[in-house]
């Protein structure tokens, strides 16, 4: 046969991309179902604390004081957390971590049903301290266990998923204690330990899983920063938490809220919506990350989202008008929900499974205490400034951060598809994933 001047024929062959790839898998299904009762019931259990907290004192540096509280944990206590993440039954150790998470909103529910005036702030302070302590061990145990129900080429989707869950989450649990708390807080402390106790019925029906212990384990203080020690020699994990730690920690408004209702004068109902709002603009985002393919240039994609989120923080606090604040808090959501998916691909992707509840553990003293001490920061600086003043200058300083952290890592500027990520063990020697 004379094959002179015949023209090649090159056939290419595309994967369609399956936007409800994670959705396939019935572990996943389950992971979901109890993930979405957590995130309602702690978003509800977080509401209504901090509105109760304003009411009775109407001192935003009380806010901040629920924030501390929160962020006391998380700074001693990840570390520990992480590693028993990754020494011991994944499932058992989240089912442990959810029993006081329903006890603690239940306690409160009953203690305001039996006193009419209201539970003591020192009371409330115990049991969301108790609330916090749960939740650190129970973080980077949820986190590390989701990679094991599902194949690793499903992960960015299955994550865009989990971040647009997390949001639904929490546009519904605000919007929810907005209305439960006009009939009393001791329904909507009720309403959120319900929510606990029925994630902690779904989370018995988790596969069984056996961690995966690498052969040559380290003892003592060695194994428990064996997380720090990942994530600050991966230089693109060191960028991602910084950027998200400092944009969170000097940009954060969501403890002023209750403030903001205030000076709005939008009562009870306006407060659950501004609190809803943020979550409303994640899940449309999330929705749109979860149906498209890989990022092609994910680096700048994060540096300009958060750039978003200093301005449109700008924006609100110097809002006067309900609905332009609610449209620039459904913004900073939107912006925030990016980088949240494109920084868990990161720690997700780049990470050993034998290490995962340990760096897992890091990014949450990152992204957890950046939240909680953000909160410190922001009702420390509204009592001394103003509340404006203070998110203003939030946002301010939001931009500033993205600005140095782009300056520092040009790595992260770099950064291409997060579909070509692979774990660090997996990585040549001497190369960075990236």
């Amino acid at each position: 046969m004379n094959l002179r001047g015949a023209k090649k024929l090159v056939v290419r062959i595309t994967v369609k991309h399956d936007p409800y790839e994670a959705f396939r898998y019935v572990a996943y299904w389950q992971f979901a179902a109890s993930y979405v009762l957590a995130i309602v019931g702690s978003q509800v259990l977080a509401s209504t604390v901090q509105w109760d907290v304003y009411q009775k004192t109407k001192d935003p540096f009380a806010i901040g004081l629920v924030g501390l509280v929160g962020a006391i944990p998380v700074i001693l206590l990840s570390l520990p957390a992480g590693h028993i993440a990754d020494q011991f039954s994944r499932k058992r150790v989240l089912l442990c971590t959810q029993i006081p998470l329903a006890l603690v909103p239940l306690a409160l529910a009953v203690l305001n049903a039996w006193n009419q005036q209201g539970v003591s702030l020192l009371v409330t302070f115990s049991l969301v301290a108790a609330n916090a302590v749960a939740l650190t061990f129970a973080r980077p145990t949820r986190a590390s266990i989701l990679p094991n129900l599902i194949p690793r080429s499903a992960y960015a989707n299955a994550f865009a998923w989990t971040a647009s869950l997390f949001e639904t989450a929490a546009l519904v649990g605000p919007a929810i204690s907005g209305v439960l708390i006009a009939f009393g807080v001791k329904w909507s402390y009720l309403f959120a330990g319900l929510c606990l106790v029925g994630c902690l019925g779904i989370t018995l029906f988790f596969p069984n899983d056996t961690p995966k212990l690498t052969e040559n384990r380290e003892p003592g203080w060695r194994a428990l920063s064996a997380g720090l020690r990942f994530v600050f020699g991966t230089p693109m994990l060191v960028a991602a938490m910084t950027l998200d730690l400092l944009a969170v920690l000097l940009g954060g408004a969501t403890y002023l809220m209750p403030v903001f209702a205030d000076r709005l004068g939008v009562g009870s109902i306006g407060y659950g919506l501004m609190r809803a709002a943020p979550a409303l603009g994640a899940f449309v985002m999330a929705v749109v990350l979860a149906h498209r393919s890989h990022m092609p240039r994910a680096g700048r994609t994060l540096l300009w989202s958060v750039a978003t989120f200093g301005s449109a923080t700008i924006v609100f606090g110097l809002s006067q008008n309900f609905w332009l604040s609610l449209t620039m808090l459904a913004l900073i959501g939107a912006s925030d929900e990016i980088s949240v998916v494109i920084r868990q691909t990161l720690v997700q992707s780049l990470t050993p499974d034998s290490m995962r509840g340990r760096v897992s553990a890091v990014n949450q003293v990152f992204i957890g205490a950046s939240n909680e001490l953000g909160g410190l920061e922001s009702g420390t600086s509204a009592y001394l400034f103003g509340p404006v003043q203070s998110v203003v200058a939030g946002g301010v300083g939001a931009l500033l951060v993205v600005l140095g952290v782009a300056g520092k890592w040009p790595q992260l500027r770099q950064l291409g598809s997060l579909g070509d990520l692979k774990p660090m063990e997996e990585t040549p020697s001497g190369q960075e994933a990236e």
